[in-house]
C-alpha cells in the first residue's frame, strides 16, 4: 500500500509550536500517537517530563519490534512499550500518580491476507472496503465519562468502567479496541487524530466524505478543511488541536 502522512501542530500554539501528536509508518505499518495536552490548570502529574517526551518514547519503543516484523500480538507490543517507558523514569518521576502523562494510540499492522488494527481512547482507524463500504473502529469510552470535569477524569483514566490510555499501566493495552480484516476487504486506510477526525466527529461531515477528501485530495488537504473550520466555529471546548493523518492505499 502507498503510505502518505501528515501531522501538524495546532495553530495557536505560542512559540515553540510543540507537536504532542506523532506519526510513525514503515513498509508494513503505521501508528499514530496523540499526547495528552496538560490542563490550563495546574495539574501536579508527578512527572518531570512532557506529554511529547511520553509520545516519543512511546514511539521508539515501539519502532523496533514492528520494524523487525515482530509476531507478537499488538496489544503485546504496546504492553511492552509502555513497561519500557515506564521503568526508564519510574526513578525520577511518581509513576503511580493518576495525571502521568498520556497518549492515545493507533496502529495497524499489514500482512499477506489480513490487516491487524488497535484503538486505544480517540484515535480512530478508518477502513474503506473495494465496494465504498467505510468501517470506523473507535474507542468511545472518554465520550462516555459521567461528566469531563479533571477530578472525574483522573478517577477513571485507566479504570475499569472508565477509559483507557497509553501512560504508566501496561494492562491498558489489553484494553484497547482491536480486530482483523481480511486484506482483500481493505482498498483505503486512514489513522486519525482526534484533531484530524473532527471533521467528522465534531463538524459532521460522513466518514465517506473524509474517506474521499482523503484519497482523491490528501491528507494536507483534509487538515486545510478542518482549520477553516476551526476558524469559524463557534462550539464550545478547544478551538484547535494539533492534528495528524496517515493514509494507507491501495492494494
Amino acid at each position: 500500500m502507498e503510505i502518505r502522512s501528515i501531522s501538524e501542530a495546532a495553530p495557536d500554539r505560542r512559540p515553540p509550536a510543540v507537536n504532542e501528536d506523532l506519526v510513525l509508518t514503515g513498509p508494513d505499518f503505521a501508528l499514530v500517537l496523540d499526547g495528552a495536552s496538560a490542563p490550563r490548570v495546574y495539574v501536579d502529574s508527578g512527572c518531570r517530563h512532557t506529554v511529547a517526551w511520553l509520545v516519543m518514547q512511546l514511539a521508539t519503543q515501539l519502532a523496533t519490534p514492528l520494524l523487525t516484523h515482530s509476531g507478537a500480538p499488538l496489544t503485546d507490543l504496546l504492553a511492552d512499550a509502555i513497561t519500557a517507558v515506564r521503568s526508564s523514569h519510574a526513578g525520577t518521576c511518581d509513576v503511580t500518580n493518576p495525571d502521568s502523562p498520556s497518549s492515545t494510540v493507533a496502529m495497524v499492522r499489514l500482512h499477506t491476507d489480513h490487516v491487524e488494527h488497535l484503538v486505544l481512547a480517540d484515535s480512530p482507524v478508518v477502513m474503506r472496503a473495494p465496494d465504498g463500504h467505510v468501517t470506523v473502529h473507535s474507542d468511545d469510552r472518554i465520550d462516555l465519562l459521567p461528566d469531563r470535569t479533571l477530578e472525574t477524569v483522573r478517577r477513571l483514566r485507566n479504570q475499569p468502567g472508565g477509559f483507557w490510555v497509553a501512560s504508566t499501566e501496561p494492562e491498558a493495552a489489553y484494553e484497547a479496541v482491536t480486530g482483523t480484516t481480511d486484506r482483500s476487504a481493505v482498498e483505503a486506510i486512514a489513522l486519525l487524530t482526534d484533531g484530524a477526525s473532527r471533521y467528522t466527529e465534531r463538524y459532521g461531515h460522513p466518514w465517506d466524505e473524509l474517506l474521499e477528501v482523503l484519497t482523491t485530495e490528501g491528507p494536507r488537504r483534509l487538515i486545510e478543511r478542518v482549520r477553516r473550520h476551526d476558524a469559524e466555529s463557534t462550539l464550545s471546548g478547544k478551538q484547535y488541536d494539533d492534528a495528524s493523518v496517515v493514509l494507507l492505499q491501495g492494494p
